[in-house]
């Protein structure tokens, strides 16, 4: 335990209601914390607080939503606690045994820290045999379930109607829905998908054949890892085993978590004795995702006696930029009260740019961003944000033409690309012979074999227990002549590998090659990707490691630049709202801040969609640190094939700036808006006002 003299000067850092969160008591808390006001400090100071009062690290749990938050927060923790060891060690009259440098290392080392999904991997992995899992189950990633539901689709000839049956991302989407907000597929159906309402009887038996498929396979996906870990809490048999390996919880981002994720939360703290949960209810914006603000908004009715701090200290805007945000998220019916400030009260307070179109949108924001450039700000440290990947197309292309780096984030992850799902398809196939999808995907890459065989071929693989060898005998198609043996040698020897795992990876990818490069256009730099495979693969201490882990926590691939990369690599930032969500930058340009893209057309359908969007848009103005753009076209033309009509229609403002808000803003006509209304002016001076309606009455 640290000495208090320490420990109060690690927490002098710390605004008076980072510190009162920091150093709560064992009651069940709730930190309210605003855009940028430093609750992962908050966080991490908690965590090293407990650690130094006595607590054991391995009974802490630290739940974040990405694994390299929790890494950056327990290093911040040993940060912390190194501090405080030297600073005992310093007035200690002899040194201790252990240096003090590496004191904060081996403690929060201990600590249970990761996402809910791994987490709940970890336990089922120790645990699971308890209620009748395979400790050897594979895990399926969003795109793997996919296709297994196809699978069973398939299987069950859903695909041959006489009507449209829903695709396999609709069908799972569905299936994910049920199960993370804990509702019947009856209200799932009318309330978020009610085109598919008509399947209801064929939905079902697709999802009870999705389940004896997994069951047999001994598979389970992102939802699953969710619902057996609420099993173990649930079964008085293992509930209080799991439940006693933890004395202190923490969960950050806890607007994001869904009603299947809230309700293992109480059942692993029934009574809130050390809960900490961190979140703020304005940024509540993955809905799509089954995610519900009522777990935040609710948490003091569910834990009686809860202490509730709100941050409200910023240290990311500038005073006029949070006068603004405020203002926008106070219109919000119902939320938790909080009215962020800044010690930075100088600054430009947010544009308000009305532009003639899209075209002129684009412009604008372009010259805007050099003009920065040019002040000293670089392209990285500036931001354009949108509601939906499409809306930045034309910018794109202007970019391109102009030969101005940039990177857009929202897109395709690393692991979700074909010829990296296709490479590991051969990893997973060897970790679990009953792996359906990955022999569906892997086999049908040899020419000559389709989905049909490669059903066949897996189904005599099953009955043979998983033995490879059983493919041998079996005769080819002339184009696989060579491949096939090659093939199946090289599957026997990855499911009983005498080689670590970057050899088994480099073995797989030679033989993938000129698989790839037929199949494949831009052939070199996806053969660079699974180089990078490779190399990734030494990082892990075994294959089914690092199945696991890349599926739970897949790295983003980097985008290539637009044009030939600068010297200095600097770049401009597109990205999606939801992709820039706890990001932060210089500059920020929101665009096409018009009704029907903010909010989005598809989702006004009722007030809580709406105030949803609500939270969107404010989550997109608080990224902004000094400078902030909001930009409005006036008119949208319709695209047609192969270039624009003349046809357009008519935008207004986004209604979350309804006219008392306007005052907070600094308003601006782009230059082709003024050459309109000057155009329009000089017309004026010929025909006058009065005269117009003196001929009109001359009609009577």
């Amino acid at each position: 335990m640290s000495t208090p003299s320490a420990i109060d000067d690690v927490l002098a850092k710390l605004n008076p209601q980072q510190r009162q969160a920091a150093t709560h008591g064992e009651g069940p808390l709730l930190i309210v914390a605003g855009a940028g006001t430093g609750k992962t400090a908050t966080l991490v100071h908690r965590v090293a607080w407990l650690i130094a009062g006595g607590v054991d690290p391995s009974r802490i749990l630290l739940l974040t939503f990405t694994r390299r938050a929790a890494a950056e927060m327990l290093r911040r923790v040993d940060a912390i606690l190194r501090q405080l060891a030297r600073a005992e060690q310093a007035t200690a009259e002899e040194s201790t045994t252990t240096p003090a440098a590496n004191l904060g290392r081996l403690q929060s080392a201990r600590v249970w820290g990761g996402t809910f999904h791994a987490i709940a991997t970890r336990l089922l992995r120790r645990h699971g045999k308890a209620i009748g899992l395979p400790v050897e189950f594979t895990i399926h990633d969003r795109g793997d379930s996919e296709d297994l539901v196809n699978v069973v689709r398939t299987e069950l000839h859903l695909a041959k109607t006489d009507k449209r049956f829903p695709k396999k991302g609709t069908c799972m989407a569905i299936y994910s829905r049920c199960v993370n907000a804990r509702q019947k597929l009856e209200p799932v159906l009318a309330n978020h998908f009610p085109w598919c309402r008509e399947w209801s009887d064929e939905l079902k038996r697709l999802f009870n054949g999705y389940l004896d498929h997994k069951e047999a396979a001994a598979i389970l996906d992102y939802d699953d890892l969710l619902l057996y870990w609420h099993a173990l809490l649930t079964d008085p048999k293992t509930a209080d085993v799991v439940r006693r390996q933890f004395d202190c919880v923490l969960v950050d981002e806890y607007q994001d978590t869904n009603v299947l994720q809230a309700e293992i939360l109480y059942a692993l703290v029934p009574d809130g004795k050390g809960l900490t949960v961190v979140g703020d209810d304005a940024q509540s914006i993955y809905s799509f995702r089954a995610a519900t603000v009522r777990n935040i908004l609710d948490f003091p009715k569910h834990y009686r006696g809860t202490t509730v701090v709100a941050l409200e200290q910023n240290y990311r805007s500038t005073e006029p930029i949070l006068a603004a945000t405020n203002q926008v998220i106070g219109l919000a019916p119902e939320r938790y009260t909080k009215n962020l400030w800044s010690e930075q009260t100088d600054g430009q307070r947010p544009s308000l740019v009305h532009c003639e179109d899209e075209d002129d949108q684009t412009d604008f924001v372009l010259e805007q961003v050099l003009a920065h450039r040019e002040s000293g700000i670089d392209l990285r440290r500036q931001a354009v944000l949108f509601r939906a990947s499409h809306h930045s197309m034309v910018l794109e292309a202007e970019l391109a033409r102009r030969n101005i780096p940039f990177h857009k984030y929202g897109g395709l992850k690393f692991v979700e690309t074909a010829h990296v799902k296709d490479l590991m398809a051969f990893l997973r196939l060897a970790e679990n012979p009953r792996d359906v999808v990955a022999g569906g995907r892997l086999l049908p890459l040899l020419p000559g074999i389709g989905p049909g065989k490669a059903r066949q071929l897996m189904q005599q693989l099953l009955e043979s227990g998983g033995d490879f060898g059983v493919w041998m005998p079996w005769k080819p198609p002339a184009g696989s002549a060579t491949l096939w043996p090659a093939l199946v040698k090289l599957l026997e020897g990855l499911a009983r590998p005498s080689e670590d795992l970057p050899a088994q990876v480099h073995r797989v990818r030679k033989f993938y090659t000129p698989l790839l490069e037929q199949r494949y256009d831009h052939a070199p730099a996806r053969l660079r990707d699974l180089e990078q495979l490779e190399l990734i693969a030494s990082r892990y201490r075994s294959r089914r490691t690092m199945l696991t882990e890349i599926t739970l926590d897949p790295p983003s691939s980097t985008q290539d630049l637009a044009g030939p990369p600068h010297l200095d690599d600097d770049y401009l930032v597109l990205s999606t709202i939801h992709s820039a969500k706890g990001l932060e930058w210089d500059a920020v340009y929101v665009i096409h801040a018009a009704d029907g893209n903010i909010p989005s057309d598809m989702a006004t359908r009722n007030p809580e969609e709406i105030e949803e969007e609500r939270r969107l848009f404010y989550v997109a103005l608080t990224r902004a640190k000094s400078w902030l753009y909001v930009c409005c076209p006036l008119r949208y033309y319709y695209y047609q094939r192969p270039g624009v009509s003349d046809r357009h229609g008519f935008a207004q403002r986004t209604r979350f700036l309804p006219q008392p808000l306007l005052e907070f803003f600094e308003q601006r006509v782009t230059s082709a808006g003024e050459a309109s209304q000057n155009d329009e002016d000089d017309a004026e001076a010929d025909v006058t006002s009065r005269a117009v309606r003196q001929r009109t009455k001359d009609l009577w």
